[in-house]
């Protein structure tokens, strides 16, 4: 990359993950244009360097590629596709990345609808938490052409470490998908165990020092345990964004014909915690629903 004329980039969505990665970018020398519905969230980004727009489409003006990182799939259609949205200001030929994390069927709809307008286009999920965001350390499961990858490759460098071209579109949403599973059942053996703990009178702060370079460690354990153990819900994925995910593993098992019962179980303990009305808090939460299960007190 030109260091004198850096490549320009429009990032649409300005969240928990979005702001970080944006900075970012700033750090590795990109030009970067950022849009959100509330625009006060975008104020941190903007002084780091940034530049604010109003819309989807003023943000897209000029520049060479444009990556939404929102919520859902009518989220991402909308804000490309809707009033004033981000194909509307696109040049012919920029390159579209979508970070979010939706359905594969939808996102290779998305695809195909960018291609048909003459733009090209990479699906992005990403995982590794506003942790990995802030860090640059990000895991990102890419779907779509292998040269399209490989002109992003500055790009995916300057917000992660571990990316992988997993195929076609639809390919890195369902990696994504498996992940959501594989991440939700550790942390429920996270929580099993630590429930476990107290109900022997074990300070659950035990496990992390303890288990943490065993074959029980995990990244739940090491970054998510220490917050359990200290009551602190603050959310770095929330429960409500995670249950989103699991509807879209739901679907696309239906789709498959797979059966999943893990992330069936796991999916009804975090509807326990949406109906406490702590699904604004962190994923760990999952913690307070087995404790509830047990009648333990804090």
């Amino acid at each position: 990359m030109n260091q004198t004329q850096p490549q320009r980039v429009a990032f649409l969505g300005m969240g928990l993950m979005g702001t970080r990665m944006s900075c970012n970018l700033l750090n590795a020398g990109f030009a970067v244009h950022v849009y959100n519905r509330t625009a006060s969230k975008s104020q941190g980004v903007v002084d780091a360097g940034a530049r604010a727009f109003e819309t989807p489409q003023e943000a897209s003006l000029g520049v060479d590629v444009i990556i939404s990182c929102v919520t859902d799939s009518p989220d991402v259609e909308q804000i490309l596709f809707g009033e004033r949205g981000a194909v509307e200001g696109a040049k012919p030929g920029s390159l579209f990345i979508d970070m979010s994390t939706i359905s594969p069927r939808v996102s290779t709809e998305i695809g195909q609808r960018l291609v048909s307008k003459g733009f090209r286009f990479l699906e992005a999920p990403v995982t590794g938490g506003t942790i990995g965001a802030q860090n640059g350390t990000l895991s990102i499961l890419v779907g779509g052409s292998s040269d399209d990858f490989l002109s992003a490759r500055s790009i995916f460098e300057a917000m992660g470490k571990n990316i992988t071209h997993c195929g076609p579109w639809g390919a890195g949403q369902g990696v994504k998908l498996c992940n959501q599973i594989m991440g939700a059942l550790n942390l429920l053996g996270v929580c099993e165990a630590m429930s476990l703990a107290r109900g022997l009178q074990i300070d659950p702060k035990i496990l992390v020092e303890a288990l943490s370079g065993g074959a029980a460690t995990s990244w739940a354990l090491q970054n998510l345990g220490p917050k359990i153990c200290a009551g602190d819900w603050s959310p770095g994925f929330m429960v409500d964004t995670q249950q989103k995910d699991m509807r879209l593993v739901t679907q696309a098992a239906e789709n498959a014909n797979v059966s999943l019962p893990g992330a069936a179980l796991v999916t009804q303990l975090w509807r326990s915690s949406q109906v406490y009305g702590d699904g604004a808090e962190g994923i760990h939460a999952l913690a307070k629903v087995l404790e509830r299960l047990s009648n333990h007190d804090r």
